[in-house]
């Protein structure tokens, strides 16, 4: 066996040239697996050069010196959710709650998440959870069901600006249920059933008001329109009164006598067309009167 490896040798198959050679190969292939780095559209790769932050890689074909420069962590920019947290607060009128709420969040810079902070999900989910406290602290009970929509906005805002030194973007915040103590529901119901009950006597006591003022709007137009009745006839009988003292004004008695002898005709007229067989019996005095109307319409005629 050692004849045949002296032999190789001897023969030329490892000269100190072709060693040199592949050693040089050798280097170059790991100088290029070093110093290439490839990062998934998801991740961002922080580099550091002797224990110092060099550069953070983005998604791509990325390039570093070899030996030099390190990958020392690789951070996931994906979207987070905090596990779902409980935690308990006071409104401003002394009623205790606890509230569910769920963040979720994103890594922006890696750099500042990674030497700032050692937790970021615990530091997130502890500044949630005092945020809520303060902001909830704030407003009355029913406030916070009312208002959940304005809480959870200023919530996402304090919490977005605590969280901004850690490279972190909070994209959503969701408060996901308030719940009471049984002692607290119950007097609420209680309250709320009595708030009912208020209303519709409310209700009540406003429709019979206004049943008894559109009764006395209703008399007050009728009232009216009898009196407007009223007026209209008593003007067409000053009108007529009118009429006939002119005429008297201008013909003399003549013209008075006139229109009471027309009436004398027209009622005796009506007294004729009376049905059947009849006898009609006048005073002496009433046919004389009906012949002086006769005549003053036969002259007038």
């Amino acid at each position: 066996m050692l004849f045949c490896m002296e032999d190789f040798v001897n023969n030329g198959a490892f000269t100190g040239g072709n060693l040199v050679v592949l050693a040089i190969a050798a280097f170059i292939i790991l100088c290029i697996f070093l110093g290439v780095r490839i990062v998934p559209q998801s991740e961002k790769h922080v580099v550091e050069r002797f224990g110092r932050l060099r550069a953070v890689l983005g998604p791509g074909i990325n390039f570093i010196v070899p030996f030099l420069d390190r990958v020392a962590h690789k951070i996931s920019i994906l979207e987070r959710q905090l596990p779902t947290a409980t935690q308990d607060a006071i409104t401003a009128d002394n009623v205790l709650v606890k509230v569910e709420t769920s963040v979720f969040y994103r890594i922006t810079e890696p750099e500042k998440t990674v030497y700032r902070i050692r937790d970021v999900d615990a530091a997130s989910a502890t500044t949630v959870a005092g945020i809520v406290r303060s902001e909830i602290g704030k407003l009355e009970l029913d406030q916070v069901q009312s208002n959940r929509s304005q809480l959870i906005e200023r919530v996402r805002e304090q919490v977005a600006a605590m969280v901004d030194d850690w490279g972190v973007e909070v994209t959503r915040a969701e408060i996901l249920d308030v719940n009471l103590d049984d002692a607290t529901r119950a007097a609420m119901l209680q309250q709320l059933n009595a708030e009912r009950a208020r209303r519709a006597q409310v209700t009540e006591a406003e429709g019979k008001k206004r049943a008894v003022e559109l009764q006395a709007d209703a008399e007050l137009y009728q009232a009216e329109q009898q009196a407007k009745a009223r007026r209209i006839t008593a003007d067409a009988e000053a009108y007529a009164t009118g009429v006939i003292a002119e005429a008297i004004a201008a013909n003399g008695l003549e013209a008075a006598q006139f229109q009471i002898a027309q009436k004398q005709v027209e009622a005796l007229a009506d007294v004729a067309k009376g049905g059947g067989k009849q006898t009609i019996l006048f005073p002496a005095q009433a046919l004389e009167a009906f012949g002086d109307a006769f005549k003053m319409l036969k002259g007038r005629g």
